[in-house]
């Protein structure tokens, strides 16, 4: 039985890289990339902001079989990347069906949060 595992249009709507951290743990985002598949998948990110033009296409291969973990501070294109302590939004869309989990590491207090969410997938 063959049965597809993922999808190929992810968002994610709450992007926000906090600024500060305190204790050991730097604050970070990641967007955790699952690939089932044999093949490499081909994957575009695009990063949307309130106020200012979005970064479009950011590409990235997770390898057949394989996860990807990707802080969203490394993501770049042409020079750009994302700012700390501006919100934002993600739209994820690869060649072959994916998962996508999104989570935050907030450590701007002592009580730090970590959140996790399943990104939202766009059939």
């Amino acid at each position: 039985m063959n049965k597809k595992k993922g999808e190929t249009h992810w968002i994610i709507p709450d992007g926000y890289i906090p600024p500060l951290s305190s204790g050991e743990l730097t604050s970070h985002e990641s967007i955790c990339i699952l690939n089932c598949n044999e093949n490499d998948a081909n994957i575009f990110i695009s990063i949307y902001f309130e106020d200012r033009n979005p970064i479009e296409r950011i590409p990235v291969i997770v390898q057949g079989k394989r996860s990807n973990h990707l802080r969203t501070s490394t993501l770049e294109l042409d020079g750009d990347t994302i700012p700390f302590g501006v919100p934002y939004s993600i739209e994820v869309e690869s060649d072959l069906p994916i998962i996508v989990q999104y989570s935050r590491l907030d450590s701007t207090q002592p009580g730090l949060a970590l959140m996790s969410t399943m990104g939202y997938p766009l059939k």
